[in-house]
């Protein structure tokens, strides 16, 4: 008997998929997000027998739940594929900067940043399950910075798909920005768009809500949105929690959050038996989360431009899983708050939530000149140079350990999310020295760059998909 998890929407229409087809239609017709229908469960005695397992045998452990029949066989060979591509032997190494404290190293992947690890597991994903059904997609993705460079080298050169990858024109680093545009490659599409993340975000879920369109080109997405993204982040904080002591000893984790992927990743771990003591949220000067996890209120405001450009959003999508989660699945509950924030921009949740969100989570905003000065400290102390991102993982880290909010017994491990030849300006700013590029990197900047600029306005992005996209009358 097939006992596969299925998954449904979090705002209650589509009900009982399969993970194949929560794969390709990455966002629920009734603009929802997918989400598992029950969680599986590690024991403590499977936990103390993962212990002994390299990166690519704990993927397949972690995964193989996931997914349908067809796959269940597979992930063993994708998860070799995927990681075969990354330049380390660990994988996700851990870098010890104090007793009890530490970086785990998340960029060694072909884009150098930690949207390797799903991306590259996704296109695998997709490869598989459309070979199989016989089907041609278009993805549709947003970025802030990392994700459309890992997709687009994730799905370079796959047949079966074409991708268009929306950035904000002007707010990414020029480095994130030429690992988008130098690949020249039929299907591969990287558009600058006049607005911010956000709106970008906003314009692919336009689209997906277009039933018309999305039905006559097979859209789907890569977006942190889509489940199947989050399924090899999962991975990476099992590693790091048993290297480190897991199941007999509890772990905390300092994530720089935007969309708010990452941390629920975290978050995933926890319910499927990984000892997490805190999740620490940590945001840049957009802070709409530090704000929500001191007040109970998301409340929207405007982007404000930072030195962690993948951070600048304030419309945390993934949110969305945690509140289906904590609101006990209640669909109707959660469809007023979505309600709500699309035409208030904010909603408000009771003190009991919010309290009980306090158990798990922290959060701290940090300014520009604190990731700056955080940098700088790691260097001259530790000499090793983290990025940004890393950086206001760190310093919300060490908040809370002078705040007492976590306990020095406790491994705390800052996800280090890019590698610091991504934002050179900033780290020279700091150390007044800028990063070593790996080589390949090096050949990306000198390469010319292919990309085209457009208005923020959905009927325009559409037409270019039309014109652009290899298989035509897909359906």
């Amino acid at each position: 008997m097939d006992n596969s998890i299925t998954y449904q929407s979090t705002r209650g229409r589509d009900k009982g998929l399969s993970f194949d087809d929560a794969l390709i239609n990455g966002l629920a017709l009734d603009g929802g997000l997918y989400m598992p229908n029950r969680w599986p469960k590690f024991t403590y005695q499977d936990l103390l027998e993962m212990k002994d397992l390299d990166y690519i045998r704990l993927t397949e452990k972690i995964a193989t739940p996931f997914v349908g029949q067809n796959l269940k066989t597979k992930i063993g060979m994708i998860s070799k594929k995927v990681y075969k591509k990354f330049n380390h032997k660990d994988i996700a190494p851990l870098i010890k900067l104090k007793n009890n404290f530490y970086v785990m190293e998340l960029f060694h992947g072909p884009t150098l940043a930690f949207k390797d690890y799903a991306m590259q597991f996704l296109a695998e994903l997709f490869d598989n399950v459309l070979s199989n059904k016989n089907k041609k997609i278009v993805i549709l993705g947003a970025t802030s910075g990392d994700t459309g460079s890992a997709a687009l080298e994730a799905f370079k050169g796959k047949k079966n798909s074409d991708i268009f990858i929306l950035f904000p024109h002007g707010r990414v680093s020029e480095v994130q920005r030429k690992q988008m545009t130098w690949i020249n490659q039929s299907g591969s599409n990287a558009l600058a768009i006049r607005t911010d993340f956000d709106g970008c975000q906003e314009i692919v879920k336009s689209l997906f809500n277009d039933l018309k369109f999305r039905n006559e080109v097979s859209l789907s997405v890569i977006n942190s949105i889509n489940w199947a993204r989050l399924v090899p982040q999962i991975v990476y904080y099992f590693y790091a929690g048993l290297k480190l002591g897991a199941p007999e000893q509890k772990v905390s984790f300092s994530v720089p959050t935007g969309n708010f992927g990452n941390i629920l990743a975290g978050w995933i771990a926890m319910k499927l038996g990984l000892p997490i003591e805190k999740l620490i949220c940590a945001s840049n000067k957009n802070d709409i989360l530090t704000r929500f996890f001191h007040t109970g209120r998301m409340e929207r405001k405007n982007v404000l431009p930072s030195l962690t450009p993948s951070m600048d959003i304030q419309v945390s999508s993934n949110f969305e899983r945690l509140l289906f989660e904590i609101l006990d699945r209640d669909t109707i509950k959660l469809n007023k708050l979505m309600d709500d924030f699309k035409n208030n921009n904010f909603y408000q949740l009771s003190k009991n939530i919010k309290e009980s969100l306090e158990k798990t989570f922290l959060s701290y905003k940090i300014s520009d000149e604190e990731t700056l000065d955080t940098i700088k400290t790691i260097y001259n102390k530790n000499n090793y140079l983290i990025d940004p991102h890393t950086a206001i993982a760190v310093n919300a880290a060490k908040k809370a350990f002078v705040t007492n909010k976590i306990e020095t017994s406790t491994p705390l491990i800052a996800l280090g999310c890019a590698h610091p030849a991504k934002f050179p300006e900033t780290i020279f700013k700091s150390v007044n020295r800028f990063p070593k590029n790996p080589m390949f990197l090096d050949k990306i900047l000198m390469s010319s760059e292919n990309f085209e600029i457009l208005n923020n306005e959905k009927n325009i992005i559409k037409d270019y998909i039309y014109k652009e996209m290899r298989n035509k009358n897909v359906n």
